[in-house]
């Protein structure tokens, strides 16, 4: 298998703009709107066929934001860069960026929905 073993990854929130706000300020980028009758959908930029996975932002009555069994973690350049974006919009910071061997650093935080998310990079 040569791709990622995930190739999707939803993250559920209660408040979209709230959360479309957040997302796109710490990570700098832009959500594109998915058409959906059932489901509010605001996907994450991605290339089909490159590296990595894509996923979306989703607000659907059987799925509410919050802690939960899954965690995501978001691939950054720095990921002090991004977690220092974490709390002017109105995230936490569970465990500021530290080191986890030749895999890079880490950070862990709470997004603004309260979905605990992990940052990862190689610097």
């Amino acid at each position: 298998m040569k791709n990622n073993i995930v190739n999707w990854f939803e993250i559920y929130v209660n408040d979209m703009p709230r959360a479309k706000k957040f997302y796109e300020a710490v990570f700098n980028t832009q959500l594109e709107k998915m058409e959906d009758e059932e489901m509010e959908y605001f996907i994450f930029p991605y290339q089909e066929g490159g590296e990595g996975s894509g996923g979306a932002l989703v607000k659907m009555d059987c799925a509410p934001a919050g802690p939960g069994g899954t965690m995501v973690y978001l691939s950054c350049e720095d990921c002090a860069v991004e977690e220092s974006r974490i709390v002017p919009n109105g995230g936490e910071i569970l465990r500021p960026k530290f080191a986890i061997g030749e895999h890079g650093f880490i950070a862990i935080a709470k997004d603004c929905e309260g979905n605990v998310i992990g940052l990862h990079s190689m610097k």
